[in-house]
């Protein structure tokens, strides 16, 4: 018996070792994006006001799941409430880097306590990068479709739209990038005409990347707020794939927006968290921005006034870890 034993152990050392289940891998950026990174400026201006957007390599059984993901989000929304400001949020990661993911999904839980969006609130993003997303995409097209089912269920004159982005950023406007499978661009002109053409006039637009501020002279409006992680022509910062958090996400959502304080104050709150951060690490200040209509405040102050009394605390790591090396956005 025991030289049975020995015998199977000696046979066990020759046998391969089992395989061990490999790591959830994110998709990851590793061509030159198709169409979208050349040409003329011209030429991009021109494919960003027409909404680009280019899919390649998509399974069949993939695009089926990712519409209906998509249908089951459209379908949870809410109808709103006559005679109450009700607030309807779409938080968007446009990108496939996990830092994106992880900020929009807390982003929408933070916007929707804040704004009283329980029922409300689609949230478009792609993996956090433990598993893949169990969210619809986020991509211009998605984008699109989701503001017109809001449209449909909100009162134009009565409620607010609450939009949240968070991608890598050009002067053209905010990129779309999944992978080596998705591409796009939304340039201002385009958010614009998506925004007009549904009649969704009561926004409050939060754009997170690099030249974010190339929006606001579009986007301004009475009944308008806006705010921009940079201004038109700065970089933003804190976006690598490893974060939490970007640096404006961080201080805006993260911090300042978990406080019962207007807009206007959790604004500058967050501008000084980064302005002391980019001291920091010596990087050149990336100038949020903010513009609020005089019309604005009809619909923004009935939303918070009912604000929670309680503030929340931040979650992730701070933004502010990042690296010297790796502060600067693609």
């Amino acid at each position: 018996m025991l030289k049975g034993l020995k015998l199977i152990a000696a046979l066990a050392l020759l046998l391969p070792a089992a395989a061990s289940p490999q790591a959830y891998q994110p998709p990851r950026h590793t061509v030159r994006a198709p169409m979208i990174a050349d040409g003329s400026p011209y030429e991009i201006l021109a494919r960003a006001d027409a909404g680009t957007q280019i899919e390649r390599d998509r399974a069949p059984d993939a695009e089926l799941d990712e519409h209906r993901k998509l249908d089951r989000a459209l379908r949870a929304l809410a109808p709103q409430r006559a005679g109450t400001v009700d607030a309807y949020v779409v938080v968007i990661a446009l990108d496939s880097d996990p830092v994106f993911g992880r900020e929009a999904r807390i982003a929408g839980q933070v916007l929707q306590r804040r704004y009283g969006a329980a029922g409300r609130t689609i949230v478009l993003a792609g993996s956090d990068g433990n598993a893949p997303s169990a969210l619809p995409r986020g991509t211009p097209e998605t984008l699109a479709i989701a503001l017109a089912r809001i449209a449909e269920l909100a009162d134009r004159n009565e409620d607010a739209i609450i939009l949240y982005t968070t991608s890598h950023g050009a002067p053209v406007g905010l990129y779309y990038n999944d992978g080596d499978s998705g591409y796009g661009l939304i340039s201002p002109n385009r958010l614009a005409a998506m925004l007009d053409r549904l009649g969704l006039a009561n926004r409050l637009l939060i754009l997170n990347a690099c030249f974010a501020g190339v929006f606001v002279p579009r986007l301004r409006s009475d009944t308008s707020a806006i705010l921009t992680a940079a201004s038109s022509d700065r970089s933003s910062f804190g976006c690598i794939a490893e974060n939490d958090w970007t640096f404006f996400g961080d201080a805006l959502i993260n911090h300042a927006l978990r406080s019962p304080q207007p807009l206007v104050s959790a604004f500058a709150e967050a501008s000084g968290l980064i302005t002391s951060w980019e001291a920091q690490y010596r990087v050149m200040a990336s100038q949020p921005q903010i513009s609020v209509g005089t019309g604005a405040s009809r619909w923004l102050g009935a939303l918070e006034r009912r604000i929670p009394a309680a503030a929340t605390q931040p979650v992730g790591r701070p933004a502010v870890e990042t690296s010297r090396a790796s502060m600067t956005r693609h």
